[in-house]
Formats: C-alpha cells, structure tokens, sequence
C-alpha cells in the first residue's frame, strides 16, 4: 500500500472541495482522510491508485475552486479503514477564500418547484453557490464562523449537511423555510415578494438588503420612478445599474457570446453593455451609450424578477459619498428619505461589498471596480518574487483598495470609496484589520502613495513598520505588470500612464507620463505639457478651468470669455498667474475635461468623477472612425513635454470652421493615442524597452485603449484585465514596487 500526505493550496474552502475528494477516493479504493486547515486542503490517502488522485483533483475540481499547487510527500504511520472527512484543524490562514457566487441553476430550480421544500425560499444555496465572504467572520470557513451561527439546522438540513454525497456537504450556509433567516417588508404585508413587486409596478422605490449591502430598486422602464429615485438621492446624472434577465437585457442590449459568460460568471458583475434595441428612460444614463447589466444573483433577486417581469434600477443603498448601509437599523435611518418600503432579512451581512463592474473588450474582459464575486480572489505574484516577505500597501486616496501579499499570492481588496468621507475612512480602516485578521496576515513592511496628505499614507506610516513610499504612476506601471506576471528579471518596459493625478518627486502633480521603467525604478522620459490646476482640486470638479488655462496658453482668450461667460475667469487667471492654489500638472484626465469643456460637455460642474470625459468618449464613438486619420498634432519638445498648444488650436480651429463635435471628439482621442504611442516606440526601438504597459483610469476609455493598441500595432503591449486601470489597482503596484526592492537587497 502506498501513503501520501497530498497538500492542496488555493481557494479550496467553501467550494465542495472535501466532498469531490472523498467521491474520488471512493470510486479508486483509497482509504484516509481529508480536512481543511489554515494551508487549505490536508489529505492523508493509502491505496494502490494514490498517486492518481493528486492527478484528478488538478483535472476535475469543482467549479468555484481555484488550485494553485498541490504538493506531495511520502506517507508514514496507519490510517483508518474507508475515506472519511474529518473535522477543521489549526488557526490561522493561508489559504484563499472563496468569493461570493451567484444562484447556481441547481438551486434556481429548487426555488422554482413547488414540490420541493425550498420553494419559494429566498436563502437557498448550496456547495456551489452563495454567500460566503460577505457572513464570513474568521478562518476556517465553517458555520460557527459565519453569520449564519445563529441559525440552528433543522433535521432536514442537518442531514444534507452531513452527506458527502449531497451537493449541500457542509455547504456552510446551508438552510430551509423551518430553521434558516426570513424576508420581510416594511410596511408590513403577508407576502413580502408579492408586496415588493406591487411597490415596484406602482412606481415606488424599494430598499433590498442584498449580499454585501442594500440597493435601492424602481422600476427601470418608468420614467417617473426613476426621476424620483435621483431627486430624492440627489444624483442628478450619474448611470444607475440595472439588473434584468438575459431576455430582459437583450430588449435593450444587443449581447456578444463574451458578455453572456461574463453576465453569467458566478461573480455576476455589471457588465456595460452598449445602448441598442428598445429605449429605456434617458434618466437611466444620461450622455451614456453603454447601460451597466447584472443578472439577477441571488434567490431574492429572481423571486423578485419573476413577479415583477421587467428590468429594475439596482443602485447602492447609500447616502451621496457615503459607503454602501448593510444594517437594518442603518438602514431604517439612512435610506428611510429615499425608500417607499424595506425589503428586510434576518441573516446579518459581516462586511459590506459593492458589485463589480466590468466590460468587455476587443481584448477580452476588463474589470472597472473589483468588489462582490471578486474578493477576496488573489493573483499569483510573478516569477522572481518567490521569497518575498508579507507586504501590506495601501493604494491613494480616491477608488480606495488595499493590497496584501504572502506566500506568493496578492490579495488585492474590494473597492472603497474617496476616503475623504469619514464613513468610507473607518470602512478602509476596518478593511485592514479585517483582512489582516482572516488572512493571518503580519507585515514585515508596509507601502503607500508619495503624497503626504493621502489617509492612506498617514495611515501606513502609523503602522509601526518600515515603509517604502512609491510614486503615484510607477504603482501603476508595476501593477500592469504584475497582473501579467511581467518576471522580476526581465527589465524595463515603456509604460504610457495616463489619469487625474498623482504627485511627482518634483513637487508637480503628473497625470499623462511615459515612463520608462521597472518594479525597482523609473525614468520619466516624456509628459504631457503641465498647466495650472486652478483652484487645486476644485478643477477636477468644474472642466472651464481646465479649458481656460489651456485656451490662455494657445493664445485663444477670447473664444474662453465667449465659452464661459459666467465663470469667474479674470479671479481663475489672476490665481494661475501668481501660482495661488494651482499647482501645475500633466494630468490626461484634466486635458479630457478641457476639450470635453471647449465643445459645451459639462462644462461648469460634474456631478461625478469622469463625467465630461465620458460624454466625450460617448461623443467620439458617433463620428466615422476614418476620422481619427486627421488627428491633432501631439509631439514632444526637447525638454520631454508633448506640446500641448498646437493640439488646442487645432480643436479651435476645427471649432470655427463647423467641423461636427464629433469628429474633434475623436480627433483629439486620437492625438493621444498617435503622441503617446510615439514615445513608447521610440523606447521599445532604441532596445531600452522590452514592452509597453497601458495603465491609469484613462485607460477604462474603451476607444483611447483601441486607438492606442492600433498605434503601437506589432509592439509586445501589456494591458489590465483582472485588476482597475484606475486607482483601484494602484495598492498591487504599490506593494510589487516594496516587494521587489526588499528581494533585491
């Protein structure tokens, strides 16, 4: 007889793991055991056919688990007769958790039979779907650990939950009408379904205590509700998400075979999908030609669909800039001024998840905002950083996640928040004790954002621990580069990183730099021209200020007076001119907002993060992409800075002689594109760049990606997909960047 002790690490807890194991085991006549512990999977197996198992569970693993090794030694001392699953051992963790996981068909049809006992159950789930981090309190993952501790199991599911060969073996939430949590509405109705789906028909708007936190939901098709659901949120014109069954969405949304196994992807994120078929209320998503889709994911959510029989709105249940509320209480407090009726439950949610947002691409998917159904999944870290030690970093100061590493995986944590709002600050600082918590996770040196007035560089500087700032852009570029597992050895690429903002060493905030560098360094060999941010941060909020610095400098004064007459111009350009609060800057994303600004797109004030530049993108799509031939001239002077002054004046120009909006929309996309994508060849020629890396939240643009792709046709181009472009990736960078210079030492 032959023994092995089989070690199997990744997300293998919470996924049926031990169950598969133990069928397997059967079916080849092994005897042993399998646990889960703080490393993962522990199984100790005898038998003739050993060694086949380990080749079975790499191959035919179960759909939610993630193996990224499985080791093997040599087995000494008796085991038991038969395979048994034995009981949780050790403290501690070192293995992955599971994400949360959409209905899975199996259970879909459970709530759908009349004659079986969860029929109608809004709790129902099983080994292969679920909730599992969001009533996750500590490792390992069993019931005790849970939420659900509180709800004792019935007969019934006692039973389940103890059969290896039940899809519901120690399925962790398991439960039924007669022991688990219940839904109910307020103002109270007998049927709380029936009663939510009648609110919503007759136009009212519905708190929903989801997964991670509350939505607040109306009716998508009636415009009145979805006016009212802005008034009353005070969300003049950012785009609502909106959930609807495949035939749903394809009344709206034409769907490509990617986005329908994004949709359906167990995580089940938003997908943006563009605009086509029948309209929808322009409330929705004003200026928009994408509308962001999620299927309904939950039991609650298809008994709800099913009643109600047409698309809803399913935005955040929060207060303007405030986290996402998860309480009843809090709820009862702070959504009471918005909300018609509660649709309430009993299971308690350990820790609030927005949903993701993600699209997909001519490059395949791309993940916008990384939070329900994604974390706490982790990326392996890439060749030549085997020995590096446990880093926490702690990202910037806007889209505010947090980053881990060990044992050669990085936890990149959910989305946060601007963490300028109190609520969102004890959020983030709940996230670090948090993960720290369930991923035993102790920091040997922590890494963070050059600017001294981010929190999240306050905050890792209170740590007690050695820490290694890192510039704003080079965490970017090292971010691109983990995620493609760029090796530590393999050297410098041009990295072209264009976004709002970051702080430079010289004291100038950069945004639109090609950078040629590594994990362990950086050279800034060319920038965007700088110009005043007038009124500091007040011009990321109101795009004329922008514009009219860079209508000053190209010598078009007057068109300025004429496009803002009611601006306060001659106090912008005293304050530029004397340098008062208007610190100079290269940023891509100001430029976007400048021309946006200059063809009448939200000029005076966004009412969201990106605004003006996403009606500018929407605006380029609607011009022939011939167009993008002519593009406006962008080159670079001796001293690095790509002119930005012939660009304007052409836009100007343009502007004068009647050319369609749409056509200097694109024009100007595609001077970015052309300019930067010069730059990055000119490295890559000379052999002092290996690659290109796209990165910054410039990059979410789909049409400046394309553009920028084509430009840089028949170069190596490394690009996002798992992780944000935008500052939600930034903490991976960050902690590669410490990372790589604490295994060089």
């Amino acid at each position: 007889m032959h023994g092995l002790r089989i070690r199997v690490r990744g997300q293998v807890q919470g996924v049926g793991f031990r169950p598969f194991v133990w069928a397997l085991a059967r079916d080849l006549e092994l005897h042993g055991d399998v646990r889960n512990d703080p490393e993962g999977v522990l199984i100790r197996v005898a038998g003739d056919r050993a060694a086949e198992l380990a080749e079975l569970i790499q191959s035919k693993a179960p759909p939610l688990a993630r193996v990224d090794a499985i080791e093997t030694s040599p087995l000494t001392g008796p085991l038991g007769a038969g395979f048994e699953i034995v009981a949780s051992s050790g403290t501690g963790s070192q293995t992955r958790i599971t994400p949360d996981a959409a209905t899975c068909p199996a259970c879909l049809s459970d709530i759908q039979d009349p004659k079986d006992r969860r029929y109608g159950y809004a709790f129902t789930n099983c080994t292969h779907c679920g909730p599992r981090y969001t009533v996750l309190t500590s490792m390992p993952y069993d019931r005790g650990h849970t939420t659900m501790a509180a709800f004792d199991m019935c007969q019934d599911c006692a039973t389940e939950y103890a059969d290896p060969g039940d899809r519901r073996f120690h399925a962790q939430p398991v439960a039924c009408p007669a022991c688990g949590p219940h839904v109910w509405i307020e103002p109270a109705a007998e049927d709380p379904i029936a009663a939510a789906a009648d609110h919503l028909v007759q136009g009212r708007i519905i708190a929903i205590k989801g997964l991670g936190g509350f939505h607040l939901a109306c009716d998508a098709t009636n415009p009145m509700a979805v006016q009212t659901l802005r008034d009353r949120k005070r969300r003049p014109s950012k785009p609502f998400a909106l959930m609807g069954t495949p035939e749903m969405i394809a009344r709206y949304s034409p769907i490509s075979t990617a986005e329908a196994t994004l949709l359906e992807d167990p995580a089940a994120p938003i997908v943006l999908l563009q605009q086509a078929g029948a309209p929808l209320p322009d409330s929705v998503a004003p200026g928009q030609a994408t509308l962001g889709w999620m299927l309904p994911y939950t039991p609650l959510h298809h008994l709800l669909m099913d009643r109600v029989k047409r698309p809803l709105v399913m935005t955040s249940g929060n207060l303007s800039g405030e986290p996402q509320v998860i309480g009843n209480d809090e709820a009862r407090a702070k959504l009471g001024a918005f909300a018609d009726a509660f649709v309430m439950h009993n299971r308690d949610i350990a820790r609030r998840l927005d949903d993701s947002v993600e699209r997909v691409t001519p490059q395949g998917p791309m993940v916008l905002r990384r939070a329900r159904g994604r974390v706490p999944g982790t990326l392996p870290l890439p060749p030549g950083f085997e020995e590096a030690p446990q880093i926490a970093a702690y990202g910037g100061q806007m889209k505010a996640a947090l980053c881990l590493t060990k044992n050669g995986q990085a936890l990149l944590g959910h989305h946060l928040g601007e963490l300028e709002d109190a609520l969102t600050w004890d959020a983030f600082v709940q996230a670090d004790a948090d993960y720290a918590e369930l991923f035993d996770h102790k920091p040997e040196i922590v890494a963070c954002d050059l600017h001294p007035d981010f929190r999240a560089t306050r905050h890792a500087h209170g740590k007690g621990l050695p820490v290694i700032e890192v510039q704003h852009h080079h965490a970017h570029l090292a971010a691109c580069l983990a995620e493609n597992l760029w090796p530590l050895s393999d050297g410098p690429v041009a990295g072209i990183i264009l976004d709002g903002l970051g702080l430079g060493p010289d004291g100038t905030v950069w945004g639109g730099e090609v950078l040629l560098g590594d994990y362990l360094g950086y050279e800034r060999f060319a920038w965007l021209q700088p110009a005043p941010l007038i009124g500091g941060d007040r011009a990321q909020a109101e795009p004329w200020r922008n514009a009219l610095v860079r209508l000053d400098a190209a010598d078009q004064s007057s068109l300025a007076d004429h496009l803002f007459p009611d601006a306060p111009r001659d106090l912008a350009r005293m304050a530029a001119a004397n340098g008062i609060n208007a610190p100079m800057s290269s940023s891509a994303g100001r430029l976007f907002d400048a021309v946006a600004a200059c063809l009448g797109l939200v000029p005076m004030r966004q009412s969201y993060e990106g605004e003006a530049a996403i009606q500018l993108e929407v605006l380029a799509r609607q011009a022939p992409l011939s167009e993008a031939e002519q593009a406006y001239p962008l080159a670079r002077t001796r001293a690095g800075d790509l002119d930005v002054t012939p660009l304007i004046r052409a836009v100007t120009a343009d502007m004068a002689d009647g050319v369609q909006p749409m056509v200097i929309a694109l024009r100007f996309h595609a001077a970015l594109a052309a300019g930067f994508a010069e730059q990055a060849r000119v490295l890559v020629d000379r052999g002092q760049a290996k690659a290109v890396a796209l990165s910054g939240g410039c990059f979410q643009n789909a049409l400046l990606l394309d553009l920028m792709l084509q430009a840089l046709k028949g170069l190596p181009v490394l690009i996002h997909r798992k992780t944000p472009a935008n500052d939600g990736g930034l903490a991976l960078g960050q902690a590669m960047v410490a990372a790589a210079q604490m295994v060089t030492r």
